[in-house]
């Protein structure tokens, strides 16, 4: 099944902390991750899926797992 969208508004949550709070904002993967455009990526990642199923994961997960698997020469089971 195709993963399901995420919202557009994302509701803060008092005992929740974002992410973007916690993580450096100059460290080169979060810039990179600022560059790539994950909407195409979807959009050309989502005719892979069926609409049968369980839902899938994010495009945006599975695509930085690879990434970085590829990068730092990882197995599958790291």
């Amino acid at each position: 099944m195709k993963p399901k969208k995420t919202p557009s508004i994302i509701q803060n949550d008092l005992f929740r902390i974002a992410l973007k709070d916690i993580v450096n904002e100059k460290h080169p993967l979060v810039q990179l991750s600022e560059t790539i455009n994950w909407s195409e990526l979807e959009t050309k990642f989502s005719a892979l899926y069926s609409d049968k199923g369980r839902e899938a994961l994010p495009v945006r997960l599975l695509v930085g797992l690879h990434y970085l698997k590829y990068s730092y020469d990882l197995s599958d089971e790291r």
